[in-house]
């Protein structure tokens, strides 16, 4: 899997909202991008690579309807207009093509969303998954006790939050929808056609929204991801393998990952995400990736720029029409609260180099973004889990994402965390990859509770109602080899590690 997930608060840096347009005056002037000639620019795009780009622009008709037949003089195609954020998709193989488009009038932001070429046609999980064996499955099966599914007895990461209650006072609403936005969902899996939503569903791969029956399953049995964290939010309490933590919402899948063995996340699908699902009346989303090409967009970088800008701006939109956006803060076990941090990992779809980025103005995106939950993982034992990222004023809440070092008292043994996969099958992911589905699962058991809460409100109550056990009282050395990993900065209130604490399914429903 390529990114499944990493995170600093955009708003300490820019303004929030829409005013993130606003303080780019430094991008190139229209005396100094008319020096590419309509000509030259004809003769470098017979011999280059095409890419897809974003072009952000003011929201009003007229100015986009003057942005889009500029796309097409510069020598783009439009894939997909979204008219209601002023962002437009484009594909070009002309190599002045961003630099002519930000100097259009109207044009706020403008660039490449990769840096490889399209091919014909990043998720936040720690290793690789591992099947549950028959044996394991049996043994499971044995310790379970009534009232629980089949596999539960190793699902200690339930009974952590108090999930395994909470399903007995309420286990969530028909009425609200958590879709996951990821590698796709197997919605055949019997622990999830039960509470899939294929009306709320799409693949938007292309950066255009492909509702097509089916269209929305993951590529192959490789792109397990997405199926393994709706199995997370909402596997059906029905005498069948796993619960999830709220077995009683729906689910639907929103496809990103590029279909190939890089399940890339790149810019103009996400966008497409958010609006798609903010359209589509879903309440929650998750978001266990970080976007692809860059870990962290540089505002100082105009391509990097304009994807921080276009992704807000669909994010904003999807706040705006009343949906919570939650994702993960990355598995790299970096302090996003540093002065300076070390990507050695970007552009990841071609050649990285090394980098040295200021994580208070280089943004992971979308989990940087203002307004989203920021969610670290913890292991059995309730601390951070060794490869979780953290950082004072980043994290807002942590939830179960697994530990292989901490060993829970299960039946399998296993501490990581147990959830469905393609085809039927069972299996077990660490990453807070796995810890952000736990918190989406509790927002819309919240929203199952309270209705008309907003998400600002969501938000604010999985803060009050979550448990903080505090920085730990000894130095943090998550994989016991006599090493101090990390440091933790803050009180018994609000911290680096788990932000306001682990989040509470009980509390929620309660």
């Amino acid at each position: 899997m390529a990114h499944l997930r990493s995170r600093r608060r955009l708003a300490l840096a820019v303004p929030v909202v829409l005013s993130l347009t606003a303080s780019f005056g430094f991008l190139p002037s229209a005396a100094s991008a008319a020096t590419v000639t309509a000509t030259t620019t004809a003769a470098r795009a017979a011999d280059s690579p095409l890419l897809a780009y974003v072009v952000n622009t003011r929201a009003d008709h007229h100015t986009i309807e003057s942005v889009l037949r500029a796309v097409a003089r510069n020598g783009g195609t439009v894939v997909a207009s979204y008219d209601r954020i002023g962002v437009i998709v484009a594909h070009s193989a002309n190599p002045g093509f961003a630099e002519r488009m930000r100097a259009v009038r109207g044009v706020d932001s403008a660039g490449a969303t990769r840096t490889a070429p399209l091919a014909p046609a990043g998720t936040t999980d720690e290793g690789a998954v591992r099947v549950l064996s028959k044996a394991e499955a049996a043994k499971a099966a044995r310790s379970a006790t009534a009232g629980q599914e089949p596999l539960e007895a190793d699902q200690w990461d339930l009974r952590a939050i108090g999930a395994d209650k909470a399903a007995a006072v309420n286990p969530g609403s028909r009425n609200v929808t958590v879709g996951v936005i990821d590698t796709g969902v197997d919605d055949t899996h019997p622990d999830i056609a039960p509470n899939f939503s294929p009306s709320q569903s799409a693949n938007c791969v292309s950066g255009k929204a492909d509702t097509t029956y089916g269209a929305w399953r993951p590529a192959d049995a490789d792109h397990y991801h997405g199926t393994h964290v709706a199995g997370e939010i909402a596997a059906a309490r029905n005498g069948i393998g796993v619960a999830g933590v709220a077995p009683g919402v729906k689910v639907a899948s929103i496809t990103v990952a590029q279909p190939d063995a890089t399940s890339l996340f790149y810019p103009e699908s996400v966008v497409c995400a958010f609006v798609f699902a903010a359209d589509h009346g879903i309440e929650v989303t998750n978001n266990s990736y970080y976007v692809d090409p860059w870990l962290y967009n540089c505002m100082d970088d105009p391509d990097q720029r304009a994807i921080v800008d276009a992704v807000n701006r669909a994010q904003l939109y999807a706040q705006r029409k009343g949906t919570l956006n939650v994702a993960s803060a990355g598995n790299s076990n970096d302090d996003l609260d540093a002065d300076a941090l070390t990507d050695d990992s970007s552009p990841d779809d071609s050649t990285a180099g090394t980098r040295t980025v200021d994580p208070h103005t280089c943004f992971d995106v979308p989990t940087q973004l203002p307004g989203v939950v920021t969610v670290s993982a913890v292991g059995v034992k309730g601390t951070k889990s060794y490869y979780s990222s953290y950082g004072r004023g980043v994290v807002d809440v942590a939830a179960p994402g697994g530990d292989k070092f901490q060993i829970p008292d299960t039946p399998s043994q296993n501490g990581r965390i147990l959830s469905t996969l393609p085809n039927g099958q069972y299996g077990f992911l660490q990453g807070t990859s796995m810890a952000s589905p736990h918190v989406a699962a509790v927002a819309a058991l919240l929203k199952s509770a309270h209705p008309h809460a907003t998400p600002a409100q969501l938000q604010a109550l999985l803060k009050a109602q979550a448990d903080n056990p505090g920085c730990p009282s000894a130095p943090y050395d998550g994989d016991g080899d006599g090493v101090v990993d990390a440091t933790c900065a803050g009180g018994k209130r609000v911290n680096g590690f788990y932000g306001f604490g682990v989040v509470d399914a009980l509390r929620a429903v309660r």
